[in-house]
């Protein structure tokens, strides 16, 4: 992981992340899930607050971990504006630690991605089963490796008008391939203004990670076992479904 450009890419785009049209797909079914455990949560990668405020909001006893301080910062200032109390520093997921495991550790809407490197990744993984408590769970989730998205979609601009207080602005996304040999994808997000001026340009890398590729890297780290489902609990059936790893330690 390139800590330095994950933190960046996420301090910089902190003020346009909530504009965006995010899927919420997943924000009922983490909700879902953190109410079945009656214990405390973990949210790593809690960003602005997508989900965890949603915890909060919920009553659940729920702390955050994110490798942005901006993400954390605007993810406070909206949980003080409701009168809710956060639970949140800045860590990073291969090695931070915690003093009592959680009863629930979720790692939601692919930010497991942002560790680029087989290293990185089982350093994140053994991290997070630390974190999670004997009896508790780790729940990953990330998109499922479709070829025909790649091709469809790589390397093409897309657009979306978001609103930022009274003003309005452009945001252009565009995702590629930057190492095809190591699966590591660049995605690059650039925010205009009204007179199409550059306000933010940021970039970030994921690593495309496969549904195998993920079962030997919880072999690796020992996990005792886990199951995959899509965000509606259901076993996976095609790659337009969203693989959710529900791991014991």
């Amino acid at each position: 992981m390139d800590s330095d450009g994950v933190a960046g890419f996420y301090d910089a785009w902190a003020t346009v992340y909530d504009a965006e049209q995010t899927p919420t797909d997943d924000v009922q079914y983490y909700l879902d899930r953190a109410r079945d455990v009656d214990g405390r949560v973990l949210e790593v990668g809690c960003g602005t607050g997508r989900i965890y405020l949603e915890l909060l909001r919920e009553g659940i006893d729920a702390s955050g971990i994110d490798l942005s301080s901006g993400m954390l910062d605007r993810l406070k200032t909206k949980a003080y504006a409701e009168g809710l109390d956060p639970d949140v520093r800045r860590a990073d997921m291969r090695e931070f630690t915690v003093e009592d495991p959680y009863d629930l550790v979720i790692v939601p809407f692919r930010a497991f991605l942002h560790n680029l490197t087989v290293d990185d990744q089982l350093a994140a993984l053994q991290s997070l089963l630390d974190a999670t408590a004997d009896d508790g769970e780790l729940v990953v989730n990330f998109y499922a490796h479709d070829c025909e998205f790649i091709v469809e979609n790589y390397g093409i601009e897309e657009t979306e008008q978001v609103e930022i207080g009274d003003d309005s602005y452009r945001v252009l996304h565009r995702a590629d391939f930057v190492d095809e040999v190591e699966g590591i994808v660049k995605g690059e997000k650039v925010l205009f203004d009204q007179h199409d001026d550059v306000v933010v340009s940021e970039t970030y890398r994921i690593a495309s990670l496969t549904k195998r590729e993920f079962e030997l890297l919880l072999r690796l780290v020992g996990a005792s076992s886990w199951r995959l489902t899509n965000l509606d609990g259901e076993p996976v059936q095609s790659v337009e479904d969203e693989l959710v790893w529900s791991i014991t330690p």
